[in-house]
């Protein structure tokens, strides 16, 4: 994970404690929803100086409410005063009230898809691909505001919705614009054709990358779309609704229906959608699936995973600290192929734990818009609570809570405590884990990692295999053929090797068992869009 320099307010002085960064934003306006805490300049008992604040200074405009993006155009839900809330999770305060998509509205937005798919899918390639470039080309003008957006509503730091998210939105559209006048060439002798409307239901843990996930490769294929992105998150899917107005996309080939469970449900079970893609949780995903075994529907399912980060005794240990770092705490662990369960060679297990405890000490913990902030703030209230019950089962169970860079009384040591507002999770492992406890086997979509240990390759293959999941894997060798033999080895659907959290939209992505079916990404990912003649 990229790191930026921080401005220091004296050049000799130790690097500072991760754990005295605590979000003063008051709740209740939408002024302070932007502020930035200003940090203390007074240096800490240990002699050390607090990092000086580096706020991000692009203020977005949020409108007091926003209604659903229907056939080109914002209308607000049949049941007229049906809005919900949007919380900044670092300071609790209200964003904007966001549109409860009702299933009338849902199906006044399939009507729209279905309505625009002939003239879009009858567009000539070259032609939809402008569109899709030149979408693209405008996410990159507008990609601060759009960061700044992001991290706003969902919790997470600036710096990764800046160099992480955002180009990999731009890049996706980008990718499969290039394919929207090649897809011959991607099924030779197989004649692709658009398969209709695609209903597309979105988390909130990557708002608008999975938006471009789903979205780019449906509409590089001939497709129209409705978008339902996540409750919580729904902020920046409605600006990109602005940008697809911005760019003169036809009206109708993408709609957006904002609301919770039911609104999703609606979209899914809607019998004029032909192919449903889902990402989300495993549970959910599963009653998806029930809902269209009886359908002709097509469905993709991005679900869970519980996914194993493996380190061999001759791996390049300073490089594996990082990836380990990357695989579990970027994006406050709300990943789902986050490298929750950490497999080390036992011989070098004390060294791997040792070197993890001075690393963990430097992750800055604290407001999203500080561009020094490493680990921001849980995406809601619900998910903060899941992760607690996890640290508690953890404890119970008889593993040992670690928790680097944090002094002080028992309470304080407790990774949700000592913020005053905000729904906030101190990066922290649990050591002397079993493969029968449940912070081993359960997903927690939070900033905890489980540290275990295996012998041999052939053990730390079977502890890697042994989950319903099968989203992800690492492995971390300097042999070149331990690593392809173990990877081969894994089941899994993506699996790194000596790096971890590694995306590109020419990559498949996707997983196996309980994480899953069918691809995002890459060729691999076109096919779930199309319909081929033999």
């Amino acid at each position: 994970m990229a790191r930026t320099t921080p401005k220091r307010t004296s050049p000799t002085t130790k690097a500072p404690k991760p754990d005295r960064a605590t979000p003063r934003g008051k709740a209740g306006s939408r002024a302070a929803a932007q502020a930035t805490p200003a940090a203390s300049s007074k240096p800490s008992r240990g002699g050390t100086w607090d990092y000086a604040p580096a706020p991000e200074t692009v203020k977005v405009a949020i409108a007091e409410h926003y209604d659903l993006f229907i056939n080109g155009e914002f209308v607000p839900p049949r049941e007229g005063d049906a809005h919900f809330d949007t919380i900044n999770p670092a300071n609790e305060s209200v964003l904007s009230r966001v549109a409860q998509g009702s299933p009338e509205d849902v199906d006044r937005a399939v009507r729209a898809a279905r309505e625009a798919f002939p003239a879009w899918s009858g567009l000539k390639p070259i032609e939809r691909a402008k569109y899709i470039f030149r979408l693209a080309r405008r996410i990159q003008e507008r990609a601060r505001e759009l960061a700044v957006l992001e991290t706003l509503d969902s919790g997470k730091p600036i710096k990764e919705s800046r160099d992480v998210d955002l180009p990999l939105v731009a890049a996706h559209f980008f990718y499969h614009a290039g394919w929207a006048d090649k897809l011959a060439y991607a099924f030779p002798g197989r004649a692709p054709r658009p398969i209709g409307v695609c209903a597309q239901v979105i988390p909130w843990n990557f708002p608008l990358l999975m938006a471009a996930w789903k979205l780019a490769p449906a509409l590089a294929c001939g497709n129209t779309c409705v978008l339902k992105p996540a409750e919580t998150t729904p902020l920046s899917a409605l600006r990109l609704a602005e940008i697809c107005r911005e760019i003169e996309l036809p009206p109708g080939v993408v709609n957006i229906v904002t609301g919770d469970g039911r609104t999703g449900a609606a979209l899914v079970s809607h019998p004029d959608v032909d192919k449903v893609a889902f990402t989300g949780s495993t549970d959910v995903g599963k009653r998806i699936a029930k809902s269209v075994a009886a359908t002709s529907k097509r469905l993709t399912l991005e679900l869970g995973g519980k996914s194993a980060n493996i380190i061999f005794e001759d791996a390049s240990i300073d490089q594996a600290i990082e990836g380990i770092i990357s695989g579990i705490y970027f994006n406050q662990g709300e990943v789902c192929c986050a490298g929750s369960r950490l497999l080390v060679q036992e011989s070098i297990l004390d060294r791997v734990v040792k070197k993890l405890r001075v690393r963990m000490a430097s992750l800055r913990v604290g407001d999203p818009m500080d561009k020094n902030t490493d680990v921001g703030a849980m995406n809601s209230a619900q998910q903060l609570a899941t992760v607690q019950k996890y640290l508690a089962l953890g404890i119970d169970e008889g593993a040992e809570l670690v928790l680097p860079g944090v002094r002080g009384e028992v309470e304080a040591q407790t990774p949700t405590r000592g913020f005053s507002k905000g729904y906030y999770c101190r990066p922290c492992f649990f050591t002397g884990v079993q493969p029968s406890h449940t912070i081993a086997r359960e997903e927690i979509f939070g900033p905890v990692l489980s540290v275990m240990s295996f012998r041999t390759p052939e053990e730390a293959i079977a502890r890697a295999n042994n989950t319903p999941y099968g989203l992800a894997a690492g492995v971390w060798t300097d042999k070149g053929s331990k690593i392809f033999d173990v990877a081969r080895k894994l089941k899994a659907g993506v699996v790194w090797m000596n790096t971890y959290n590694k995306f590109d939209p020419a990559s498949p992505f996707g997983g196996f068992k309980e994480s899953g079916f069918g691809r995002e990404g890459g060729v691999q990912g076109l096919r779930a869009y199309v319909k081929l003649d033999s």
